[in-house]
C-alpha cells in the first residue's frame, strides 16, 4: 500500500510567491565619464611648463650657436628676430614637448598613441577636405571683420625661401604637435569634469590665445577660436586626434596653397600687401 501524498507537494516554494529584487537604474554618479584619458590636469601644466621652459632655453641657444657657429658678424638681437632660427627653435622645442608628452603618456598607461586616441579614420582624405570647407567658410566670415590688413604672422613670409618652410611646417609639426596637445592632452581632461560642450569651448579658447600675439589680438582670433570649435568638435564626435589633426593639415594646407598660388610660387610676396 503505497504512502498518502503530501497535498502541498505540487505547491511552489514559498520564496516563489516574492519577486526577486530588481536592480535600481544607473543614476548620475554611476554614469562613466565622457572620457577618460590616464593623465590629469597636473600631467597638463607640467607639459605647458616645459613649453614654456624650452621655448626659453632652446631659443637662446640656438641663437647662441648660430652667433658663435655661423653668423658671427650678425649682432645677437638680429639673430633673435630671424625668422628661420625662429623656425628652427620652434621645431626643437616640439622635439622637447613631445618627448614629456611621451614620458608621461607611458607612464601613466604603458603606450602612447592609443591612450591619445589616435584612432587613424579610414575615410582620412575626407577629413582633409573637409579642412578646406572650414577654412573657405571661414574665410568669407574673415572678410567682413575688421582685421588689421598687417597683422605680425607676416614676418614669416618675408622671402621665398621662409615662405616656403612656414608652409611645410604648418602642415606637418605644427597641426600635429598642436592637436596633440589641445585634442589629445588638454580637452579629454576637461570633458572628464565639465562635460563635452564647455571642454570645446574651453579648448577653442585656449587654441585661439595661443596664436592671439601672431595675429595681434584682432579680430582674426574669432576665427581661429571658430577653427578650435571645429578641431575639438570632430575630435569630440570621432574620439579620434588623428581625425582633428587632418581636419587641421586641410585647413593650413588650404591655406598655404593659395597663398602658393597668388604669389606664384612666393615668388611675388609684395602681393599679399596688395
Amino acid at each position: 500500500m503505497s504512502a498518502p501524498q503530501n497535498p502541498l507537494e505540487n505547491f511552489p516554494p514559498p520564496e516563489s510567491f516574492y519577486a526577486a529584487p530588481q536592480a535600481s537604474p544607473p543614476g548620475p554618479a554611476s554614469r562613466p565619464p565622457v572620457e577618460d584619458p590616464p593623465f590629469t590636469g597636473w600631467d597638463v601644466l607640467l607639459l605647458v611648463g616645459v613649453t614654456i621652459g624650452a621655448m626659453f632655453i632652446v631659443g637662446i641657444g640656438v641663437v647662441v650657436a648660430a652667433h658663435l657657429i655661423v653668423l658671427k658678424s650678425t649682432p645677437v638681437a638680429d639673430l633673435a628676430r630671424n625668422t628661420e632660427l625662429v623656425l628652427v627653435s620652434q621645431l626643437l622645442t616640439y622635439f622637447v614637448v613631445f618627448a614629456a608628452m611621451f614620458v608621461v603618456v607611458e607612464n601613466r598607461a604603458g603606450a602612447f598613441w592609443l591612450p591619445l586616441q589616435w584612432n587613424w579614420p579610414r575615410n582620412a582624405f575626407a577629413f582633409i577636405v573637409g579642412g578646406s570647407v572650414v577654412y573657405f567658410v571661414l574665410i568669407a566670415i574673415a572678410q567682413v571683420l575688421p582685421i588689421p590688413k598687417h597683422l605680425p604672422i607676416d614676418r614669416f613670409f618675408g622671402n621665398s625661401r621662409e615662405a616656403f618652410i612656414m608652409s611645410v611646417f604648418a602642415v606637418t609639426a605644427a597641426p600635429l604637435m598642436e592637436e596633440l596637445f589641445f585634442r589629445g592632452f588638454l580637452y579629454p581632461v576637461l570633458a572628464r569634469r565639465l562635460g563635452v560642450i564647455f571642454s570645446i569651448v574651453l579648448t577653442s579658447a585656449a587654441f585661439a590665445v595661443l596664436h592671439g600675439a601672431q595675429l595681434k589680438y584682432s579680430w582674426a582670433v574669432l576665427i581661429i577660436f571658430l577653427v578650435g570649435v571645429a578641431l575639438t568638435t570632430v575630435r569630440a564626435v570621432t574620439k579620434s586626434v588623428a581625425a582633428s589633426f587632418l581636419l587641421h593639415v586641410g585647413y593650413n594646407g588650404t591655406l598655404s596653397l593659395l597663398l602658393f598660388i597668388a604669389t606664384g610660387g612666393f615668388r611675388h610676396l609684395e602681393k599679399l600687401n596688395q
